[in-house]
């Protein structure tokens, strides 16, 4: 049990506030802006989730690591958070699939951690005071110095990050003898939703970001999928001019999560921060076009203006947040042109939201609209 006796940490946030702990993961220094999930499992998806680039977690569960990792449960080629936060970091894990501890995961990918934190009083901070940039550090205990490293931390508004997790080269993804094609807007893709598409007869071409309406065409796509990834979606001006393109196309578009928040800034519905955004795997959604109300998976500190949404006639609020009432999904009127706020490929226990597969994959096969 070589971490009985770890080095000390410290958690400093932007507002001047510090808590102490003791390393987790590797010695070292990490920046970004600090967030909570309310999740009790699926720590690994989480932190493999390109959406968390750039971001400190603080897990609001106490138990970490006691399930061990596996490589059926990353969601891209390795771990995207910047650092952890926790309350108990478990060196050792009970799990028939599991492959090793967090502890070595930790460690082999090279990422910064603090445990023996009290979480439930920095979650409550959070909360109040909203997310805000943050420093962890296990080599470095002086205050005044962490302090001078943070302030030069860029704020999460404005940054665009979609272009340090998308793909730099496109590549195929499923049966090549599919029945639909679907060409993918990389911008920071979950591995769960391609699986999702391709188990539904989809043959999937993934591309970068930066890639042009020509390019994806030349793969004779049936639809288009806009995926989820970290950053401000306004930050990204040539992603918006894209999805223009794709739009004026007529075919089928499905976007997820930042590609929900990017197709609504390509029709004029801008966005903005929230105060500490919706991050867990229980958050309650109402299909406003059912009355059904589902239980769903949510990562996003960004969301649509529902003010701007609804005055516009061309937009449909498919979907809202129970909890708050800010968008949850929008559909463009009279197209097969839709999108959420949350994860349909995410399975939070039930899976309440893989209709929208389901859906998307129907308006391939005749262009309806869904």
């Amino acid at each position: 049990m070589r971490y009985i006796s770890r080095p000390d940490a410290i958690l400093l946030l932007e507002d001047g506030t510090v808590f102490k702990g003791k390393a987790a993961g590797t010695v070292g220094t990490a920046t970004g802006e600090i967030c909570f999930n309310t999740g009790m499992t699926g720590y690994q998806e989480i932190f493999t989730d390109p959406s968390y680039f750039g971001q400190i977690m603080v897990t609001a569960s106490v138990h970490i690591g006691n399930y061990g990792v596996s490589d059926m449960d990353v969601e891209s080629d390795g771990m995207k958070i910047s650092g952890l936060v926790c309350r108990y970091f478990s060196p050792t894990y009970s799990r028939y699939v599991a492959s090793g501890s967090i502890v070595d995961y930790f460690e082999q990918q090279q990422v910064v951690g603090i445990s023996d934190v009290d979480t439930r009083a920095l979650v409550r901070h959070i909360r109040d005071k909203g997310a805000m940039n943050a420093i962890i550090s296990s080599e470095e205990l002086n205050v005044k110095v962490l302090r001078e490293k943070l302030a030069n931390v860029p704020s999460m508004e404005g940054l665009e990050l979609s272009s340090k997790v998308c793909t730099k080269e496109a590549y195929t993804f499923g049966n090549t003898d599919a029945s639909f094609r679907v060409a993918v807007l990389d911008l920071g893709v979950k591995k769960n939703i391609l699986r999702c598409l391709a188990d539904r007869d989809c043959h999937l071409k993934v591309f970068p970001m930066d890639a042009t309406l020509d390019e994806m065409l030349q793969f004779d796509p049936d639809g288009f999928m806009l995926s989820n990834g970290p950053g401000d979606p306004s930050a990204l001006p040539g992603v918006i001019a894209t999805v223009k393109e794709i739009l004026a196309t007529g075919t089928p578009v499905f976007g997820i999560c930042l590609g929900h928040q990017v197709l609504a800034l390509s029709q004029g519905i801008s966005t903005y921060k929230m105060h500490n955004g919706h991050r867990g795997i229980n958050h309650p959604v109402k299909n406003l076009v059912t009355g059904k109300c589902e239980v769903t998976s949510q990562n996003h500190g960004f969301v649509v203006s529902r003010e701007e949404c609804l005055a516009d006639p061309t937009i449909e609020i498919t979907h809202e947040h129970v909890n708050d009432g800010t968008v949850a999904g929008i559909r463009l009127k009279g197209r097969p042109v839709f999108s959420v706020q949350y994860h349909p490929e995410s399975s939070p226990g039930p899976n309440d939201s893989r209709y929208l597969f389901d859906a998307f994959v129907d308006s391939l096969k005749v262009g309806v609209v869904v």
